[in-house]
């Protein structure tokens, strides 16, 4: 299968300017992501998808190509990452390039551990999924049996059920995406719309170190892991 590994990284972030390519430690945030997908033998080229110059210098000196420029429109708050996938597939296409699969690496959760990719394409192409994604266990108090609607100014469980689980060892174990790895078939984006499809593997990271960049607080959070932790 050949895979195409998949950097976005805009340049518009509101809530910690030029985040993708600002110092943590000692390193621009999108060269964790970059430094793991390299050592990933499974991925058949890597490239990051940007509309700002300045990430787009700073990926090519880390050996990354950014072989176009992303347009603005689909550099906005509101832009989707699949419409961000399609653009880059459609650069490959137009240069008869074609790709079974892609590899979402976002650079907002940087810390991966060795041998991750790898180890979801793996997972990936052994099953026949028609996508994969790194997830992280609910913890047990937000679980979507326990979680109430409100209804007309009463409340119901969200999950449509009549009775709640009482158990706390009877509660099913539920997972939320955390956004490091997304695999996808080609023709579930393109054929689907979709980035997920029917058939949706996961690999459970819940036992690893993990932040997701959104917020100042978010990065101060990572900047306490990168002391306990060797990035």
């Amino acid at each position: 299968m050949k895979i195409l590994g998949l950097i976005p990284a805009r340049g518009g972030s509101k809530g910690i300017p030029g985040k993708n390519i600002k110092i943590l430690g000692k390193k621009p945030l999108i060269q964790y992501t970059i430094e793991s997908a390299k050592k990933s033998e499974n991925l058949d080229f890597l490239i990051t998808s940007s509309d700002d110059d300045q990430i787009i210098e700073t990926v090519q000196k880390l050996g990354v190509e950014a072989p176009f420029k992303r347009p603005g429109k689909l550099a906005e708050d509101h832009t989707s990452s699949l419409a961000v996938i399609k653009h880059a597939l459609n650069y490959f296409v137009e240069r008869e390039i074609y790709y079974d699969a892609i590899c979402l690496l976002q650079p907002t959760t940087p810390f991966r551990k060795n041998g991750l990719i790898d180890e979801a394409i793996k997972r990936f192409t052994d099953n026949d999924f028609d996508s994969l994604i790194t997830v992280r266990q609910v913890p047990q108090e937000f679980n979507p049996h326990w979680i109430f609607k409100n209804v007309d100014g009463h409340l119901k469980l969200a999950t449509g059920e009549k009775q709640i689980i009482s158990r706390r060892q009877e509660l099913p174990t539920a997972y939320h995406r955390d956004g490091a790895i997304y695999l996808i078939k080609t023709d579930v984006i393109v054929e689907q719309n979709s980035l997920f499809g029917q058939k949706i593997g996961f690999i459970d990271t819940t036992q690893d170190p993990y932040v997701n960049i959104d917020t100042v607080s978010d990065w101060q959070k990572a900047e306490g892991l990168l002391k306990r932790y060797n990035f």
